[in-house]
């Protein structure tokens, strides 16, 4: 699994370092394998490494410090090097000094916003800065020409959004950005943006990943993790890697037969979203559950795509299963309460979502107290209904104490999947993109959920490793037609999700 640590516990980890090794040396070590980064970015974006051209952005905390020294490394390496100084009175100054030794140049930012304006060009740049293009000619001459930018305005110990100055530089970018340890705007533990925040194409991670270097991946680009020598505790914030998810997902043995696999039960649909019952039950035939028995008023419309379901009308006469998936299309009527308080009421792992999570806002004492695993899959709106407000910015927070609080798995949707269980870490998964952002998409995850806890998975587990296979079958789809990016539909979703199963499988083999 990968770990996140949040700044107090990198701190920590940090001071514990220090007794250890000579004093500076962690910052060399960061300072190294930033400029080592660096160094095969230009060759990849630029085909060189001398003779390129790097502009750092210094702030006056260690990461601008972890700056200053990388760009040292790359100025011996023949790289021009200028560094920015944003609080230039409180610059690292052994970084300072190493830099200036290797022949950087370095300039000073202003310090009030005005000095960056727009209307400041001169004369030889035009009435309208054709020189600069829509970049102020101040920012321009701050920046120079770089190949890249790196960003060390701010580390862990930062929080909100970049200070004017800081905002207008970055904004005047317009190339490839390496942000030091995270970057700059974005909350460490929570990744949090309330304002203007660097983007970057690559982040280099010391010792350790962050709750940001998932809970905020758009802003991160890619991660590349140098080690430093932190000794770190056991993490609270967790992700399975594709190929445990593939290790762990169910394969039939030699004495399996179609009840050992697991036998799952799905409750979903109804005269008005029939659609929901199809999807629903269809990612639980996909993600290989043994059987599929259906309970609904969707039954024709499922047998109709999959033929191999037992279907029945009511919860009663489904026959045994192992576990049940309840909500997509069901409703919100006493009859659907009803069926859901005489599933909730078995021993059974239950995986409730839509119109099941509107109903236990209503009621939650159906769920609350409940000794059989429980799994609530909500998107943000749905979690605001059960708890009364909206995740916030903390969502690793929020998921967490409703998890403690109804004693509870949760699993609550987003690009950055997070799955709660009481007393034990936070699971996330980073979507990599947004594709599974689309109509009956959650249908198909709680299907999987439901197929992984009837094979036997724990819930957080099947949670975890379904959020996986479900991301993964999201990309798949999006890019089917050859073309990169296309928009998805769930049903495109739901024929992926076999192909995504069998290539988490073979990396696990691999």
């Amino acid at each position: 699994m990968r770990a996140y640590y949040t700044a107090d516990e990198v701190r920590a980890a940090e001071a514990e370092l220090f007794t250890r090794v000579p004093a500076g040396m962690p910052m060399r070590r960061a300072a190294f394998g930033l400029a080592d980064v660096m160094a095969r970015e230009l060759r990849e974006r630029t085909g060189g490494v001398a003779g390129r051209a790097v502009t750092l952005l210094v702030g006056s905390g260690d990461n601008g410090g972890d700056a200053l020294w990388a760009g040292s490394f790359l100025r011996r390496r023949g790289v021009a090097v200028r560094a920015v100084l944003l609080a230039p009175k409180r610059a690292h100054a052994e970084g300072l000094a190493a830099l200036r030794r290797a022949g950087g140049r370095v300039v000073s930012a202003p310090s009030a916003p005005e000095d960056l304006a727009a209307d400041r060009w001169p004369p030889e740049a035009g009435a309208h800065g054709e020189k600069g293009r829509d970049v102020p000619w101040p920012v321009l001459e701050l920046l120079g020409k770089p190949d890249l930018v790196v960003d060390g305005i701010v580390g862990i110990s930062g929080h909100g959004s970049l200070r004017p100055v800081a905002a207008k530089i970055v904004a005047g970018v317009r190339c490839p950005i390496v942000a030091a340890d995270l970057p700059s705007g974005v909350d460490p533990d929570t990744g949090a943006v309330s304002g203007p925040a660097v983007t970057a194409d690559v982040t280099v991670a010391f010792g350790a990943y962050k709750p940001v270097h998932v809970l905020a991946a758009p802003h991160c680009g890619r991660i590349e993790l140098v080690p430093i020598g932190l000794q770190l505790p056991s993490a609270n914030l967790v992700a399975l890697e594709p190929r445990a998810v593939g290790a762990r997902w169910p394969v039939p043995g030699a004495a399996d037969d179609k009840y050992t696999q697991g036998v799952t039960g799905v409750c979903a649909g109804s005269a008005t979203y029939p659609g929901a019952a199809v999807l629903c039950t269809g990612a639980a035939v996909a993600a290989t559950a043994g059987m599929v028995r259906y309970a609904g008023t969707g039954a024709a419309q499922v047998l109709a795509h999959f033929p191999e379901v037992i279907a029945a009308e009511s919860v009663s006469d489904t026959g045994r299963v192992q576990s049940w998936v309840f909500g997509p299309g069901a409703g919100t009527d006493a009859d659907a309460r009803d069926r859901l308080a005489e599933i909730l009421a078995t021993d059974l792992p239950v995986v409730v979502d839509a119109d099941g999570l509107t109903l236990l806002a209503a009621e939650p004492g159906l769920v609350q107290g409940r000794q059989a695993p429980t799994v609530l899959t909500p998107h943000a709106g749905e979690f605001a209904r059960l708890t009364g407000s909206e995740p916030g910015l903390d969502r690793v927070a929020a998921v967490r104490k409703l998890a403690e609080s109804w004693q509870v798995t949760v699993l609550l949707k987003g690009r950055a999947t997070l799955i709660a269980s009481p007393d034990r870490p936070v699971f996330v998964n980073e979507a990599g993109g947004s594709w599974a952002a689309t109509a009956g998409s959650g249908d198909v995850l709680s299907g999987i959920v439901g197929a992984l806890l009837a094979g036997g998975a724990h819930p957080v587990i099947a949670a975890a490793s379904a959020a996986r296979a479900h991301a993964l079958a999201a990309n798949l789809a999006a890019h089917a037609s050859g073309t990169a990016g296309a928009p998805i539909s769930a049903s495109p979703l739901l024929s992926h999700l076999r192909e995504a199963i069998a290539t988490l499988r073979e990396l696990a083999a691999a």
